[in-house]
């Protein structure tokens, strides 16, 4: 854990670069970041035998739930939220509101409390073909959520073409120092 004023809330779904967070975890803290790690329910099922470890990593609870009403938050607030790998279903079900998960509720509502956002899809490319794919990254960009996909972000591989040691980590952590900056 590192001592800053700039926390990332970073939430990843279930998509094999998640596998890498503790990598990107520890480029984020270098960059001066207070990283809080948030997980779909699947992803943190991935990670269940690391998740002790990422939470020493980063100082904070590991979550995937949302808390019971009346608990106390157990992370500092977020300056900005990096949403990478977002899998097919979660950019839809942020696009459209649909909060049963807590990385999407939690980035639902931050773009109602204006908290800067960045998301990198990790989708293949019969997925992209599903015309609300696209919808949502448009919708997501209108509500004012960087989305780094196409040119000058995540470009989809054809199915079981996956390159999750190419995964442009990088460019997620890039646009939230740039957000800060704005």
């Amino acid at each position: 854990m590192t001592t800053t004023d700039r926390v990332l809330y970073l939430f990843g779904s279930a998509a094999p670069p998640v596998f890498d967070v503790d990598k990107v975890i520890q480029d984020a803290q270098g960059r001066g970041f207070d990283v809080c790690l948030g997980l779909t329910p699947t992803a943190a099922r991935w990670l269940e035998p690391q998740l002790s470890e990422l939470e020493v990593l980063t100082g904070h609870p590991v979550r995937s739930e949302y808390k019971m009403p009346g608990e106390p938050d157990v992370w500092p607030k977020a300056d900005v939220i990096a949403v990478a790998p977002a899998t097919f279903n979660t950019v839809n079900a942020w696009a459209l509101g649909i909060t049963r998960e807590f990385v999407v509720g939690v980035v639902a509502e931050g773009i109602g409390k204006q908290i800067p956002m960045v998301a990198m899809p990790c989708v293949n490319a019969a997925y992209v073909q599903h015309r609300r794919f696209e919808w949502s990254v448009s919708e997501l960009r209108e509500m004012g959520v960087r989305v780094l996909y196409g040119g000058g972000g995540f470009v989809p591989n054809e199915p079981g073409q996956g390159k999750p040691n190419a995964y442009p980590w990088g460019l997620v952590l890039d646009a939230a120092e740039d957000l800060l900056r704005c």
